[in-house]
């Protein structure tokens, strides 16, 4: 089973947000069900970081939990892989609420890193690709990215 970002933020949103380990074990529940399939794990960590990168997923520190939780991103549309809808009722994880001002500051820091990143790397397709998910952060969770926004802007003049 190979899954797509929006498929892994389908998973994770199904729990409000999952561990790593979580989700593997949530991927792989869906892939037995699905025909005895197992997860390609490399192809997995590939999707997972794919992922992180496009803004689908976004990982969190959590209090209420003792490892970084991944949540759907501002990008995501999730949606929930064939055979995985029975998963909440298969592994022992109860649904989390997560504070939406702070899970906005870790994306935002994130955010600001991957800028600082590409301006440093002049690379204009990611800078571009960063501009339009200014938007998307500011659209999932409240936040103000306008000067990021113009800083991106005149980078890309």
């Amino acid at each position: 089973m190979n899954a797509t970002a929006d498929e892994l933020a389908g998973v994770v949103d199904l729990f409000g947000g999952l561990t790593r380990a979580e989700l593997e074990r949530a991927l792989s529940e869906a892939a037995y069900r699905a025909d005895g399939q197992s997860v390609d794990e490399d192809a997995l960590e590939a999707a997972i970081e794919e992922a992180l990168a496009s803004f689908a997923l976004v990982h969190h520190d959590a209090n209420e939990v003792n490892a970084p939780l991944l949540v759907a991103g501002p990008t995501a549309f999730p949606t929930v892989p064939d055979h995985a809808e029975d998963v909440p009722h298969i592994l022992d994880v109860e649904p989390r609420r997560l504070d939406r001002e702070a899970l906005g500051e870790t994306a935002h820091n994130r955010f600001a890193t991957a800028v600082d990143r590409a301006l440093t790397d002049g690379d204009a397709d990611r800078l571009q690709t960063l501009l339009d998910i200014s938007y998307d952060l500011e659209a999932w969770a409240p936040l103000d990215l306008a000067a990021e926004r113009d800083e991106l802007s005149e980078a890309l003049e």
